[in-house]
């Protein structure tokens, strides 16, 4: 019997529910980082500042949030006008918590790595670090400013992103 050789699915879409779930429980508020130029994404183009859009994906900012394989997608109003949000997985480009910053990046190719060989070095490990990101940059309330207030921020003129680091 000869077996065929299927390659694995992205990661990605597990990461990104997995990291989800993880930051709502902890009781953190998700955002993802898009990139709005990747065929597919489906957002307000007002909103979209240097190709780029951050969605607040909490349960109190959407209606009908799916975390599909292919896509999230969900309801949401931006300046007061309805929008159904459609992202490919692949348009993704970080999931992190609001508060504190702590999440994943996704690298451009989502090619899983192979298996090191015995005798190779380790990769060094990986960081992430935070960088502004325009204030203009909106949730998807419609709102550029944090409106909980319940959450202690320090004050800053911008909010964070994540970058990757090696």
């Amino acid at each position: 019997m000869v077996e065929e050789q299927n390659s694995p699915s992205s990661s990605r879409p597990y990461l990104l529910r997995g990291f989800y779930e993880w930051i709502v429980d902890n009781g953190y508020t998700p955002h993802i980082l898009v990139d709005a130029r990747q065929q597919g994404v489906k957002v307000p183009t007002d909103s979209i500042v240097n190709g780029q859009i951050v969605l607040n994906i909490t349960g109190a900012a959407v209606q009908r949030l799916t975390l599909d394989n292919d896509a999230v997608r969900f309801g949401a109003r931006f300046a007061g006008v309805h929008w159904e949000i459609v992202v490919p997985v692949a348009a993704v480009m970080a999931i992190y918590a609001r508060e504190n910053g702590r999440g994943i990046t996704f690298s451009d190719d989502d090619q899983e790595m192979p298996a090191p060989a015995a005798e190779s070095a380790p990769e060094p490990a990986t960081r992430l670090t935070l960088s502004p990101v325009p204030s203009a940059t909106l949730n998807s309330s419609g709102s550029s400013g944090s409106s909980d207030s319940d959450v202690e921020q320090p004050a800053r003129a911008s909010r964070p992103v994540l970058k990757l680091v090696t």
